[in-house]
């Protein structure tokens, strides 16, 4: 038996509950299964949308949810794992389609786990999670594209966000100037500490602009699509590029072709949930060179299982800030 947050759909709404489950009910996995022990977990952007029910992110009902998850591998039929292994698991529709690890047990696929970086704890890969390795993506995608600490000041957008607070933290620390743009005055002090050098208010990005604007970002990390994104593209400067990897604000996106075409800017759309293991293990290997222990302390409050519903909550209602790591044990 094993403890585990389960989504039920009844009546046209979700219900979520701490339950003792059977290990038998775990799903099955076609090819490679593993058999993990979760020590920690996180809440998501999409788990809070499934925990409640304000998007139609559960496919397949009853759902265990937790996008993310780190922790031991128990049982192996997958030959790349061994009991006794470490793993960090992101994205691969799993919370989704296939039950998560916001549970003491998961039986995953074997290809959909990364090696967890002996520089991390279970603890601190999940104060990372699925956000953290989606802004290390964006930090690639603009270092592909040719983007150099000095080339100009590097914009992100829901800065206070998972996603955000460790998107500055990089690019800070790689030598960028980075802007922060958030809704939540009141973390300006928060966000600059994470190594922000300037903070403006999301309403500059928020409502309908001009197709091209005041040239002002050397790259941008975007995780609110709409508006924002359209207004960050139009200031881009010329050859630039913008990493999209949200749609916090909305998936509409009221743009124009004018900054592609007449700026050179470049939009580069991140995935992480489906992305090969070769591009996990780049990210993940260099969260472990590039990311400061110290700043994920600062972004991350800890939570047990059970407390989970209320975080999913405070997070779709912009009551949050940075991560939350769940405790299964």
């Amino acid at each position: 038996m094993f403890k585990a947050l389960l989504l039920e759909k009844g009546d046209g709404a979700t219900r979520c509950t701490l339950s003792e489950l059977d290990e038998s009910r775990l799903p099955e996995v076609d090819d490679g299964a593993v058999l993990v022990r979760p020590a920690c977990s996180t809440i998501n952007y999409k788990d809070a949308l499934a925990i409640t029910g304000k998007g139609p992110v559960v496919r397949q009902w009853p759902m265990v949810p937790g996008v993310d998850g780190a922790g031991e591998v128990l049982e192996s039929h997958h030959a790349y794992w061994s009991p006794g292994d470490r793993f960090v698991l992101n994205g691969w529709g799993v919370g989704e389609t296939h039950w998560g690890c916001l549970a003491q047990r998961a039986r995953l696929k074997g290809d959909w786990l990364v090696r967890l970086p002996a520089a991390f704890t279970p603890r601190q890969a999940m104060a990372i999670g699925t956000a953290g390795y989606t802004a290390m993506l964006c930090v690639l995608a603009l270092e592909a594209h040719g983007l150099r600490p000095g080339d100009g000041e590097v914009l992100v957008t829901g800065a206070t966000g998972g996603v955000g607070s460790v998107a500055i933290a990089l690019l800070a620390r790689l030598g960028h100037r980075v802007t922060a743009s958030s809704g939540k005055a009141q973390e300006a002090d928060y966000l600059k500490s994470l190594g922000a050098a300037a903070v403006i208010d999301r309403a500059e990005l928020a409502a309908a602009g001009k197709p091209l604007q005041k040239e002002r970002w050397a790259g941008v990390v975007d995780a609110l699509g709409s508006h924002t994104l359209a207004n960050a593209m139009a200031q881009t400067r010329y050859g630039g590029v913008v990493a999209a990897c949200g749609l916090a604000q909305g998936m509409d996106l009221p743009a124009s072709v004018a900054p592609l075409i007449l700026r050179g800017v470049t939009v580069a759309g991140i995935d992480s949930v489906m992305a090969p293991r070769a591009r996990r293990e780049q990210a993940w290997t260099r969260l472990a060179r590039d990311l400061d222990p110290a700043l994920l302390e600062r972004m991350t409050t800890e939570i047990a299982l059970a407390d989970a519903p209320d975080a999913a909550a405070k997070l779709m209602a912009g009551q949050a800030r940075g991560r939350f790591v769940v405790r299964i044990d």
